[in-house]
């Protein structure tokens, strides 16, 4: 059966007040249905956008000069236009859009672009910062579903930046490898624990063109302070989530709207020679409580 709606009716002369009219129906008739309802809308709103901003020649042919430099920028290590993406909150959105959870659930926040596949898997309690940098942290929590039961051997796949604000990938040679990265498997009772430090803020990458953009705009490049994690399991929604610190200076101004309120956890501050010699440490650290909850996956 052909699905295939059928084109309209073709308006064969341009003109301003029908123009997404004319370019919508120039499409023929056994387009994908779900690649004709893209483009439809998408000409309809850069049209109705244009329209109400009425760029002259110099202002339109300045933004295909940002977007032919934004993907000049593109390589590897870099992509500039899901950074683009990023400081326009569409990342998130589109994230938001695909991940609603039931009530309870943890909820997602975007990936990032330097999650590495494969991190070297450790016993609950190791310390993953090897690079030795910043104020210690212990994470530790429990995996459940909405009901309340734990989850025996979830996968926990945790990293960050290093003190500095850099992550491993972006300083090789300079940070030991798999630095601030590491996968752990809960216990029969749900719980999972972990040594690492207390992240700190750092920019996105901004020499490019959308760092220029971020100027222009008056905003500055800066991600709040975190922790990526990735938690999963046979049966459940894989969660791809970060937790915040509270007292990071720019908790309410994300550059790329990473932060959900329920993802800002409570950052304690240990100083008790006892407790930190129990868990291997010898001077005071930073604690952090974080449960995680999965939703079933859907069928």
């Amino acid at each position: 059966m052909n699905n295939a709606k059928s084109a309209l009716p073709k308006l064969p002369y341009f003109a301003e007040d029908t123009s997404e009219a004319v370019v919508n129906s120039r499409m023929g008739e056994n387009v994908n249905p779900r690649l004709r309802q893209v483009a439809e809308v998408l000409v309809k709103h850069l049209h109705a956008a244009v329209k109400e901003i009425e760029p002259t020649h110099e202002e339109w042919f300045a933004a295909i000069k940002f977007l032919t430099e934004t993907g000049q920028m593109c390589n590897e290590w870099r992509q500039e236009y899901i950074l683009l993406s990023d400081i326009l909150g569409v990342s998130m959105l589109v994230d938001s859009i695909n991940h609603r959870r039931p009530s309870g659930a943890t909820p997602n926040t975007i990936l990032g672009p330097f999650y590495v596949e494969n991190a070297p898997k450790y016993e609950l309690g190791h310390n993953i910062c090897l690079d030795q940098k910043g104020e210690p942290l212990v994470v530790r929590g429990q995996v459940r579903d909405i009901a309340g039961r734990v989850i025996e051997g979830a996968k926990v796949d945790v990293w960050q930046t290093n003190d500095d604000g850099f992550y491993d990938v972006q300083q090789p040679g300079v940070q030991p490898e798999a630095n601030l990265r590491g996968v752990f498997s809960t216990a029969a009772d749900g719980t999972y624990w972990f040594k690492s430090v207390k992240p700190r803020f750092y920019p996105i990458p901004a020499d490019g063109p959308v760092g220029k953009l971020l100027l222009n705009l008056g905003r500055h490049p800066n991600r709040a302070a975190h922790l990526h994690f990735i938690v999963s399991a046979p049966g459940y929604d894989t969660v791809i989530t970060h937790i915040f610190t509270p007292d990071c200076p720019y908790l309410e101004e994300d550059a790329v709207f990473g932060v959900k309120q329920d993802l800002v956890a409570d950052f304690k501050k240990i100083d008790d020679p006892i407790e930190a010699e129990a868990i291997g440490l010898n001077e005071p650290f930073w604690l952090v409580d974080w449960d995680f909850v999965l939703a079933p996956q859907k069928s």
